[in-house]
């Protein structure tokens, strides 16, 4: 073998190991739990063929409704206020103030923790007893309340406030990183035009900054729909199972249960959520980098 093929081969030898087993982790076990969504699995697997049986029980489960809910409550507020705030951030530090760099550290910042963090901070800070409605309480408003956390109706926007807090710096640098691609001779002109910086961003800037929003709105999505460890955290899907979103129905069915076929299709269901969002994207990509060759 002489050194240019082996320099050809070697990056691929080192790569393919690891592609291989990624490959048989992520799309074997996807496999293997679709397999599971189709059997009579309980507290084990069991291979023993049961069709759409456990859909079926899935989508008769007034759980599995609640679990849609919260989901699409969670999705739209989580989603929409991380992408508002982020854009109104970037619009903000777009204008060359002063300590830009310490503020979008400080605004990116809470992207550095684990939502498990940021869960258990919001928590504490959510807690009758503990957080915000106590300090009101302690500064002489005795009859101030803000109990969402406790209250079924309201806890799953608990969840959203925590999540928008954690996300809205990611969508932020997303932004500012699309503004500062602007050509700025393009704002300059409508300026000369009359146009107000206002009007400027509304009509010009920010429409062009259309590939970043929905890679935005892409990214922010899937951490919705698989949103675990911050419900977990923060409200452990209570009080009873008020904010339980399909992730914690899964795990609860499978794992607290024995519900595993149960879970198994709950998670099978979540995967299609992915894919309907995902793969058109990805067709949208693929189909524009083939037209621009």
């Amino acid at each position: 073998m002489n050194k240019n093929t082996f320099e050809t081969w070697l990056p691929k030898l080192v790569v393919t190991p690891a592609f291989v087993l990624g490959f048989a982790f992520i799309y074997g076990l996807m496999l293997w739990n679709g397999i599971l969504s189709v059997t009579a699995s309980r507290m084990l697997p069991n291979y023993e063929w049961a069709g759409l049986a456990q859909y079926e029980r899935l989508w008769e489960m007034d759980r599995w409704w609640v679990a849609l809910k919260n989901l699409g409550i969670f999705g739209v507020g989580y989603v929409g206020g991380s992408l508002a705030i982020g854009v109104v951030l970037a619009v903000l530090l777009d204008q060359k103030i002063r300590a830009e760099g310490a503020l979008r550290t400080i605004y990116l910042y809470p992207m550095a923790l684990s939502f498990v963090v940021t869960g258990t901070a919001w928590k504490w800070l959510l807690n009758p007893g503990l957080g915000i409605e106590k300090m009101v309480r302690d500064w002489g408003f005795p009859n101030f309340e803000f109990g969402w956390l406790v209250d079924t109706e309201m806890a799953i926007y608990c969840v959203v406030i925590a999540g928008i807090w954690q996300s809205a710096g990611f969508a932020m640098a997303l932004f500012l990183a699309g503004l500062r691609g602007i050509d700025d001779s393009i704002i300059k002109a409508a300026q000369v035009d009359g146009a107000s910086l206002p009007r400027i961003y509304w009509r010009i800037v920010l429409p062009a900054l259309r590939p970043v929003f929905f890679s935005t709105l892409m990214v922010l999505s899937h951490l919705a729909i698989k949103s675990f460890d911050l419900v977990m955290a923060l409200t452990a899907g209570g009080p009873g199972f008020a904010t339980d979103v399909p992730a914690t129905f899964m795990y609860t069915m499978s794992f607290s249960r024995g519900q595993i076929g149960l879970g198994a299709a709950s998670a099978t269901m979540m995967l299609a959520t992915v894919a309907a969002l995902v793969i058109p994207y990805l067709y949208s990509e693929l189909r524009t980098k083939a037209h621009d060759r």
